[in-house]
């Protein structure tokens, strides 16, 4: 699964971020976007969901008020 999602979010510092978000949100009390196998852990669930396409990541470039330099941010 790892090398699916590696496929489809190539950046590798993007994908880790995009788990790790999706990870917080399933320990917060997310759903899972299939049918997960109890024994799952939530990071297996995460990588699970963006190699099926279930999720995606979308760059959403923000200007700062007190400088011109944006910020990048992972939406899920």
């Amino acid at each position: 699964m790892l090398n699916q999602a590696k496929e489809r979010i190539p950046n590798i510092p993007l994908l880790i971020n995009a788990v790790s978000k999706r990870v917080r949100q399933l320990n917060a009390g997310a759903r899972p976007l299939f049918r997960a196998d109890p024994r799952m852990s939530n990071m297996d669930v995460a990588i699970t969901e963006l190699a099926e396409g279930k999720l995606t990541v979308e760059m959403v470039h923000h200007q700062g008020s007190e400088s011109d330099r944006g910020e990048s941010l992972i939406q899920l």
